[in-house]
């Protein structure tokens, strides 16, 4: 594969090492990773053993006595001398996310600034967390006192986070759980541990940072099954599949539970809608870091009555889209993650295709970069639209109406966020009424976050909601308290 003159090698020696605590431990067997668009070694890690996690967890055990005791103002000016530091070290963080999962660098930049904001948020959301004062002579059998609940940290947080947004989705369980008093122990994803360490190695080298309040492991199976059936953990927040997320709820005991596991996001084009404004940002929805975030567009209802305009302007907005090098500032698509997401890719096309399918734009590759593809013809049995492919595949699908279209959308095991395209405002209204799923977009696409928001699915979509302010609520328990007088 040609290398773009742009790379520069910077990645010589770029070992992710371990943080035990506030102690960072090298090992001398390292994993290596490979960058997907270049083939080359662009960092190592050393993949942790059950009891290096156990280690960690101990550690963190002990530490979580320190950050209960501490200071907010203190855990303020940690996050906020971290999200100064990210602002200066943006583009060599941005580049790391480049060289390991193969993001266009020009939303590895936007990662990073979604990083910052979300750590400032989180301190933020923590000055805004309160309790509630409460009648307790409101019956007759209760009395007069002074009557309120207050919101403490839990312990320790486990904290497990997927490939595809390596930094932010650490920053949105990591930050607010720290800020809320707690110690963690993080298992970031292996396919970008440099990126993690980094990260991580801001809050724990801050003047500001308490002492080992924060560990860094690495590995798969082993680490994770430690961390899910621990009983020091009070807390464990994971991002991944929904297999694994069925096992985690069956092994990790008694637990509270964070789980974001995907989505199957859908939109429906009313006739009403602006075609033109429809198609460019499906096709950004569709295909935006090659389809492998958890609300990526990945089917389309479309009113027959403007269906093979809209078909026409998606193909259009499709094949406008830079296909190439993710060190490339014009590049929009870079490779997958790895050649399992290739094969499931291209398999899943062709057996749509061998079922009858249509395909309208795409279905090329050149290494891992897998051209954004645009199916027709489809039904609701293919797994292209049935199940979640993590790749830049979209379906269209002709309806008759919005209730055909809303049926479909709801008839589905996951639902993490829906959006429409409509200008009937009692059909906007009866979206967000009828849309089964945790998040609604009205007039974009279900892509669409703000890391200010609550997100989070219903059904297999998971359980808990992340965004500061509420994640700020899965990593506090309620404490009760009356004074008699």
């Amino acid at each position: 594969m040609l290398k773009s003159n742009k790379i520069v090698k910077r990645w010589l020696k770029m070992v992710a090492n371990i943080f035990f605590g506030s102690d960072e431990v090298s090992r001398d067997t390292l994993e290596n990773i490979i960058n997907p668009y270049t083939n080359e070694i662009v960092s190592q890690y050393p993949m942790c053993t059950k009891e290096d996690t156990i280690k960690a967890l101990n550690i963190a055990h002990k530490a979580s006595i320190d950050t209960k005791s501490s200071k907010l103002s203190q855990r303020i000016s940690w996050l906020d001398d971290v999200a100064k530091k990210l602002e200066v070290n943006l583009e060599d963080i941005a580049q790391t996310l480049c060289d390991e999962v193969g993001k266009p660098i020009t939303f590895a930049r936007i990662e990073v600034q979604r990083c910052i904001e979300t750590v400032k948020l989180s301190t933020h959301a923590m000055i805004n967390l309160s309790g509630h004062t409460i009648n307790t002579d409101a019956m007759p059998s209760g009395i007069k006192t002074n009557a309120f609940y207050k919101r403490v940290p839990v312990g320790v947080v486990a904290c497990i986070t997927p490939f595809n947004f390596p930094l932010n989705l650490v920053a949105h369980k990591i930050a607010p759980a720290l800020v809320a008093g707690n110690a963690v122990v993080l298992k970031p994803t292996p396919e970008a541990p440099r990126t993690a360490y980094k990260f991580a190695k801001l809050f724990i080298e801050s003047e500001f940072a308490i002492k080992n309040a924060l560990s860094l492991v690495y590995g798969d199976v082993e680490v994770g099954s430690t961390l899910v059936e621990s009983d020091i953990p009070r807390v464990l927040s994971f991002t991944g599949s929904v297999p694994v997320g069925n096992i985690i709820t069956k092994t990790a005991g008694i637990k509270k539970l964070a789980l974001e596991l995907g989505g199957n996001a859908a939109t429906f084009i009313d006739k009403t809608a602006d075609i033109s404004k429809a198609a460019s940002r499906c096709a950004f929805g569709a295909f935006v870091n090659s389809g492998q975030v958890c609300i990526s567009l990945q089917r389309i209802y479309v009113d027959e009555s403007i269906y093979d305009e809209f078909a026409n302007a998606m193909k259009v907005e499709t094949e406008k889209l830079i296909v190439g090098s993710p060190y490339d500032d014009d590049t929009f698509i870079g490779p997958l993650i790895n050649d399992e997401s290739l094969q499931r890719a291209t398999s899943w096309v062709q057996s749509a295709i061998d079922e009858g399918a249509t395909c309208l734009s795409g279905n090329v590759y050149n290494g891992l970069n897998f051209h954004p593809t645009v199916m027709t013809e489809v039904t609701d049995e293919m797994k292209i639209v049935c199940e979640e492919v993590f790749a830049p595949i979209v379906s269209l699908v002709k309806v008759k109406s919005y209730d055909e279209a809303i049926v479909k959308m709801n008839n589905s095991p996951y639902g993490l966020q829906f959006s429409i395209f409509t200008n009937n405002l009692q059909q906007t209204q009866q979206f967000i009424e009828e849309a089964d799923c945790g998040g609604v977009v009205i007039n974009d696409i279900p892509t669409l976050r703000f890391d200010i928001q609550p997100y989070g699915g219903t059904k297999l979509s998971g359980i808990g909601k992340e965004g500061p302010s509420f994640a700020l609520e899965e990593f506090t328990e309620i404490k009760s308290v009356v004074i008699c007088n």
